[in-house]
Parts: structure tokens; C-alpha cells; sequence
């Protein structure tokens, strides 16, 4: 997905609180309906309500894959949302920057804000290439940023930190789960080259042994929105014509000529070819969605 500067409307917090006013809230948590949390993307929102259970309240900014977060617009009933949370979850990586302008006009100093891609520990200054800050993709980080989520909860809320602490280890325990399928895998599929539109998947598939084929040039294209050169895009389509990779993994989210080029040649050569989005489709949990994903991915490219 492409990065961009963001050109957010000011929002004043008085218009967000008379909008409260007037509808009750509109479907924001009153005080009563547990702590109260604000995520960038649904992804994260559920990795919160997953630790959080039945004492937290949480307001997911990006909650469908028909939104994009680089496209974003704060609304008053997200800006009331954010001067009203007791906690912030964010991706951090430049990918969210929308929330921390949100939090900036909320004033609210009271919000704890974690950033995942400062939790994952990973390297956000590369000598070479640029950061992927797709983080929610590896599970190593995303068991992390949960367990900072309880500490944090049970911080803000001591009474029910036992409470915290035993629906983290539960998302752990699945967590573990997964990460061990994708050992599995890895023994199945380490070594076989795979393209991708975008840098979205790349930790799931690294994961999986699996080895990055594309032109870095066709993917930083296509994550900025401009042009591939007429020869970057032929030398990426000949990764499916001379049988350089086994799968195509496109972020379902964006489309473009060159995107719907690369499928259609991958479609030619007879390689299969796997979707991913950036936010969780309606009914998924995270532990769900990733899991399909593997299934997915286990699927196209057989034993």
C-alpha cells in the first residue's frame, strides 16, 4: 500500500464532545463499559479485546478492509474516541501517523500509546532497503506487543489484572500454536522463491522459508503509487514465465495496472496466487486470520 503524507482536517474537541451529547454517545463506551482503548486497525483492536475481554472498551479506527489508512480522515466520533481512551495501540513505522496527530488534537495526556514496531525490536533504519512496517505479520511481535497490552491494562486497571494476565496467556498459548505451524511449514517450503506485490506479507512468508523473488524497484512503485518502469515490470513478470516462483501473494486492498499485470501473468504460467489485507475481514479474529492465510498459502503450494 502506498505511503503518504496525510492532510487531516481539524478537529476541534468541543464539536466532538457535542456530538456525544446530542446521540449518547453514538456508539462510543460509556465509563461504566470497561477501560477504554483506541487502536489504529482492527488488527489491533482485536489483539486488545482478545487480552482485554469483557473489561475493555475498544474503538478500532481502521476496522474494514474497504478502508485504507493511508487515506484516512479523522471523523469527531473517532477524535472523541481518542481524547477519551486510557490506552492507544498504533503500528508506528510512519504507517498510522494519522492517530498521533489525532492524539495531539485530544490533548490527552492520560493515553498510554504503544507503538508495535517500537515493541518488535526490529530495525527500523536499515542500512539497506527500507523498513517493512507490516509488523502485525510476525507473530513474534505481536506476542510481545500482547504482553505489553496486559502489563499496561493491569496498570490502569489493577482489579482485574488476574483477569489480564489469563486471556494473554490464552493468546499466547495460540499464538504458540500458530508459530509452530509455521515451523512446519518452513520444513515443507524453505527455499522455494515466491513474488510479491508489496512488502505487506513479507514477515509471514519469511517465516515460512519462503524467498522474496520481486524487484524491489516493482514493489516500492507500487507501495508509493507510481509508475513501474515498462522494463521492471517485465523483468518481475519473468519470475512466472521462466519458473523462478511458486506463489503470488497480493495485497487485496490496492489495485493498480501493474498489480492486475502481475496476476494476470502469474495466472498465465499457471502459479497460484494468494490475497492478503492489511485489516481483518468481518467474524475473523486475529488467531483466525493469520491461520487462514497459512492454510492458504499450504493450499497453493501442495505437499
Amino acid at each position: 500500500m502506498r505511503r503518504s503524507s496525510l492532510a487531516l482536517p481539524v478537529l476541534l474537541i468541543g464539536a466532538a464532545l457535542a456530538l456525544a451529547g446530542c446521540a449518547s454517545g453514538a456508539g462510543q463506551p460509556a465509563a461504566s463499559d470497561g477501560v477504554k482503548v483506541v487502536a489504529s486497525t482492527n488488527v489491533y483492536g482485536d489483539i486488545a479485546k482478545q487480552i482485554g475481554g469483557e473489561h475493555v472498551a475498544v474503538t478500532s479506527i481502521i476496522d474494514s478492509p474497504d478502508k485504507d489508512p493511508h487515506d484516512y480522515a479523522a471523523t469527531p466520533r473517532d477524535q472523541l474516541a481518542v481524547s477519551q481512551a486510557a490506552l492507544v495501540i498504533e503500528n508506528g513505522g510512519h504507517y498510522d501517523d494519522y492517530l498521533d496527530t489525532m492524539l495531539a488534537s485530544a490533548d490527552n495526556a492520560k493515553a498510554v500509546v504503544l507503538y508495535a514496531s517500537d515493541i518488535s525490536g526490529l530495525n527500523q533504519e536499515p542500512a539497506t532497503g527500507h523498513f517493512n512496517e507490516h509488523v502485525w505479520y510476525d507473530v513474534v511481535t505481536v506476542g510481545k506487543l500482547a504482553d505489553r497490552i496486559a502489563a499496561e491494562l493491569s496498570a490502569i486497571d489493577p482489579a482485574n489484572a488476574s483477569s489480564y494476565r489469563a486471556n494473554a496467556a490464552t493468546f499466547a498459548a495460540e499464538l504458540d500454536g500458530v508459530a509452530a505451524r509455521e515451523a512446519q511449514m518452513h520444513t515443507q517450503y524453505a527455499g522455494r522463491g515466491v513474488a510479491v506485490t508489496e512488502p505487506v506479507p513479507l514477515y509471514l512468508l519469511n517465516s515460512l522459508g519462503l524467498v522474496n523473488k520481486t524487484p524491489e524497484a516493482f514493489t516500492n512503485a507500487v507501495e508509493q503509487g507510481t509508475d513501474v518502469s515498462p522494463q521492471v515490470l517485465s523483468e518481475t513478470e519473468a519470475l512466472f514465465s521462466q519458473g523462478q516462483v511458486a506463489l503470488l501473494v497480493f495485497n487485496e486492498q490496492t489495485s493498480g495496472a501493474q498489480t492486475d499485470a502481475l496476476i494476470a501473468s502469474a495466472g498465465t504460467s499457471g502459479v497460484p496466487a494468494v490475497g492478503v489485507t492489511e485489516t481483518l475481514p468481518a467474524g475473523k479474529t486475529y488467531i483466525s486470520w493469520i491461520t487462514g492465510y497459512l492454510d492458504a498459502i499450504s493450499a497453493a503450494l501442495g505437499e
